[in-house]
C-alpha cells in the first residue's frame, strides 16, 4: 500500500505544522485544482476576492489535496479551495491544526476509479483486479474511494501493485498502457475515461455508502486571528456559488471559468453539470457541518487506519470544523 510513502507524509505534515509563522495580511495564497470548474472562479477571474477582502490574493493550482495540505502546513497557503475530505483527514489525524470551514462542492460522478478496457473487467468479474498494476493517488478522496470499492468487491490489496500518482499521471500512465487501472478526479478521471470503464456509477457508490465531496479548509490559526478575512472570503465564494446556483447567469459564467480552469466550454459544462453547489443554509445543517461530515471524517479516518495508511486517527473530528466563517456570512 505504500504504507512507507504515505507515513513519511503524515509526519512531514505534522513537523511542518508546528513551525508554521505567521503570515502578513497585506496579501495570502489560495490553493485550487485547475481542470475543476467551480462558481468561485467567476469571482477569482473578475478580480471580486481582492475588491471585497481588502488583500491581494495569490492564487496556486495543485495536483492533489495532500499537496494542499503540505503547503498549508509550511505556512505558503492560507485557504485551500476543494480539497477533498481524506486529505484534509490524513493531515488533521497527523496532527497537523487545520479546519473544514465550507463545503465547496458534492459529486460522486466525478471521482472514481478505470480499468482499462482491453481487460474487460467490471463490477461483475472485478476480482480478476488481484495481480494488477493500479495508480492511486494516495491519501486523497480517490485513495478512499478506491479502498472502499476493492473492499466492497472483496479484493485484497496485498495482491495489488499499487502505485502513488496524481490523477495526471495516472491517466498518461494508463494510456500507455503502463498501469492496469487508475484512480482520480477532474480532467484526468475525464483521459482515464477515454482508455477504459468504470466498475461502479456515482451513484451506485452513493448507494454503498462512499461520499465524494471536497472542503473548504484553512489553518486553524488563520481561522482564528483573521475571522473576518475568513468570513469575507467565503461571503464572495458563496455569492458566487448562489448565482450558479439561480441559474440565469449560467452562460456567462460559464465561458469565465472554463478558461480560468483551463478547459474547453463544453467539458467544464459536462463537469460541473455533476458538482452540487450546497447553500450556506444546508453546509450548516445537520447533514453536513452539523454533525455528519465530522462523522463521515471519523469513518475515513478508520477506512485508512483499517489499510494501514495512516498510524494513527483522532477520537473525534469535532474540532477540525468551524462555522463561525458561514455564521458570519449570513449577517452580511
Amino acid at each position: 500500500m505504500r504504507k512507507t510513502m504515505l507515513t513519511s507524509t503524515v509526519a512531514a505534515l505534522a513537523f511542518m505544522a508546528g513551525g508554521q509563522a505567521a503570515m502578513a495580511l497585506e496579501e495570502i495564497t489560495v490553493a485550487y485544482f485547475m481542470e475543476w470548474p467551480m462558481p468561485f472562479e467567476y469571482a477569482k477571474a473578475n478580480g471580486t476576492y481582492d475588491t471585497e477582502m481588502g488583500v491581494k490574493v495569490n492564487w496556486r493550482a495543485f495536483d492533489t489535496g495532500t499537496a494542499m495540505s503540505a503547503a498549508m502546513a509550511s505556512g505558503d497557503v492560507q485557504i485551500a479551495v476543494s480539497q477533498g475530505v481524506p486529505p484534509f483527514v490524513v493531515a488533521t489525524s497527523a496532527g497537523q491544526d487545520l479546519q473544514t470551514i465550507a463545503v465547496a462542492v458534492s459529486y460522486s460522478e466525478n471521482d472514481n476509479c478505470v480499468v482499462r478496457s482491453d481487460l474487460e473487467i467490471t463490477k461483475d468479474n472485478a476480482k480478476e483486479i488481484e495481480g494488477k498494476k493500479v495508480a492511486v493517488p494516495l491519501g486523497t478522496a480517490a485513495h478512499y474511494g478506491f479502498l472502499r470499492q476493492m473492499d466492497h468487491f472483496g479484493i485484497d490489496l496485498a495482491k495489488l501493485q499499487i502505485v502513488d500518482m496524481a490523477p495526471p499521471d495516472g491517466a498518461a500512465a494508463i494510456a500507455q498502457g503502463a498501469v492496469d487501472m487508475a484512480c482520480g478526479y477532474g480532467g484526468g478521471l475525464n483521459r482515464m475515461k477515454e482508455h477504459g470503464n468504470v466498475l461502479l456509477t456515482g451513484a451506485e457508490k452513493e448507494a454503498l455508502g462512499i461520499l465524494v465531496f471536497d472542503v473548504i479548509s484553512a489553518p486553524a490559526a488563520f481561522v482564528a486571528e483573521n475571522p473576518d478575512l475568513a468570513a469575507k472570503f467565503m461571503k464572495v465564494t458563496e455569492d458566487a456559488n448562489a448565482m450558479w446556483n439561480e441559474g440565469s447567469k449560467q452562460a456567462e459564467m460559464i465561458e469565465v471559468i472554463a478558461k480560468d480552469a483551463g478547459m474547453d466550454v463544453e467539458t467544464a459544462k459536462k463537469d460541473i453539470s455533476t458538482f452540487v453547489f450546497p447553500s450556506v443554509d444546508v453546509q450548516l445543517s445537520e447533514k453536513w457541518l452539523g454533525g455528519g461530515a465530522q462523522t463521515f471524517m471519523k469513518g475515513v479516518s478508520q477506512v485508512f487506519l483499517d489499510a494501514g495508511s495512516i498510524p494513527a486517527a483522532r477520537d473525534t473530528y469535532d474540532a477540525a470544523v468551524s462555522t463561525a466563517p458561514l455564521e458570519a456570512v449570513k449577517g452580511m
